[in-house]
């Protein structure tokens, strides 16, 4: 096994490993970036529809039970965010905002499987504030921020403690089956952003390709240089050498000298070479004259 083979398989070697690291230590990185971004998207979405039930609250439900004692769904914060979120789900289908509970008013906020489980989770958890999570849908990873609805307001109890308590406008809308029975400062459900992962994540990947390459591209062009440096600086003296002191001992010592010029270590080594030829041509001189 010849030098140059043996600094390429080491190179090689050093190079893979460098890669391998290199490729594990971004890939994770940019997912998390990924990761990260997409929950402070779910974030701003959970803070606008916060934004809508806090203005319904203070401006729109004050103004529609002064002009008539009828219940109207709009003066819900619930529904209102629901419905302005909803109509951002129109137009990014990937997008969505829900207020699943398990035992709603609105059937249309009945909680599903792992709606259900996560509500269970913050109902077994009171000192749990937010949660989030990846879950598989049909159009790829979707990642869910969700946050516990709890019964703060008493008022609240007016239209869900009995159904002859509440409105009987809100009886004749959804029914009296459904969302009475709750407790004041019971977790009844929990307000849930969906947000579409396939688009930062196709963006990570992109950019770790080009990451690869890139760095694949560096380690190439330097293992070609290290190449020729090897060849120029050590192989190529080296073979001189070899095949000056081959003639020598044949007894060719017509053999030019080697190059002395430089100070590193193959020049040392051609200079001592050369003194060594030298005393050896004496030596056979002085056994000649005898």
């Amino acid at each position: 096994m010849g030098l140059r083979l043996k600094f390429n398989l080491v190179l090689l070697l050093v190079f893979v490993l460098g890669l391998a690291v290199s490729g594990y230590v971004s890939y994770q990185l940019l997912h998390k970036n990924a990761r990260e971004e997409v929950l402070r998207t779910a974030g701003v979405m959970m803070e606008a529809a916060l934004a809508m039930r806090t203005y319904t609250v203070a401006q729109v439900r004050p103004r529609l039970r002064a002009q008539d004692q009828e219940f109207f769904p709009q003066s819900v914060p619930a529904y209102a965010a629901t419905e302005i979120m909803g109509q951002l789900h129109q137009k990014y289908p990937d997008y969505g905002y829900k207020e699943a509970a398990l035992n709603p008013t609105n059937p249309r906020d009945r909680a599903v499987g792992w709606e259900s489980d996560i509500i269970t989770d913050f109902r077994n958890n009171q000192e749990r504030s937010e949660f989030s999570g990846i879950r598989s849908t049909p159009s790829g990873l979707s990642l869910y921020l969700a946050r516990p609805l709890q019964i703060k307001d008493p008022a609240c109890l007016a239209c869900h403690t009995t159904a002859e308590m509440a409105p009987a406008s809100m009886i004749k809308l959804y029914g009296s089956g459904n969302g009475f029975g709750w407790k004041l400062n019971e977790t009844i459900g929990a307000q849930i952003v969906s947000v579409p992962m396939s688009l930062p994540i196709e963006k990570a990947n992109s950019t770790f390709i080009v990451f690869m390459a890139s760095l694949a591209g560096v380690f190439a062009v330097l293992f070609i240089i290290l190449n020729m440096m090897l060849s120029v600086l050590i192989v190529r003296p080296i073979r001189m050498m070899s095949t000056a002191a081959d003639k020598i001992s044949v007894g060719e010592m017509d053999v030019p000298e080697l190059s002395e010029a430089g100070k590193d270590e193959v020049a040392l080594l051609g200079k001592s070479f050369n003194r060594m030829r030298r005393s050896l041509e004496k030596a056979i001189s002085l056994i000649d004259d005898q």
